[in-house]
């Protein structure tokens, strides 16, 4: 299950899971639209191990200011709540997992 992430609880969402991934988009955005079944897949697939969470860009502006996200979509990838990686732009699911698999 995916937990979408506000600016009230972002903090609380990294502090309370170990490996965290932020799929950062926009109701407008082609490339979100075509990537959020794939995040969807994954959130189904590391539920237990990895919180795997949504931001919009328009609903989330700090968050997106403090991470400088300029494009999106945009995934961000902590550990601990210390980013670790990130993807810019569409990309297939197995580039995703192989980042989410390194952190673990």
């Amino acid at each position: 299950m995916e937990i979408n992430i506000t600016e009230q609880n972002f903090d609380e969402v990294l502090a309370n899971n170990a490996i965290v991934m932020i799929d950062f988009g926009a109701t407008w955005c082609g490339p979100c639209k075509a990537l959020a079944p794939v995040v969807e897949e994954i959130a189904n697939e590391y539920e237990g191990r990895a919180a795997i969470c949504k931001a919009d860009v328009e609903e989330c502006p700090a968050i997106a200011a403090k991470f400088r996200i300029r494009n999106v979509p945009t995934i961000l990838f902590f550990k601990n709540g210390e980013l670790k990686d990130k993807s810019v732009g569409g990309v297939q699911k197995k580039t995703l997992t192989d980042k989410l698999d390194a952190l673990m």
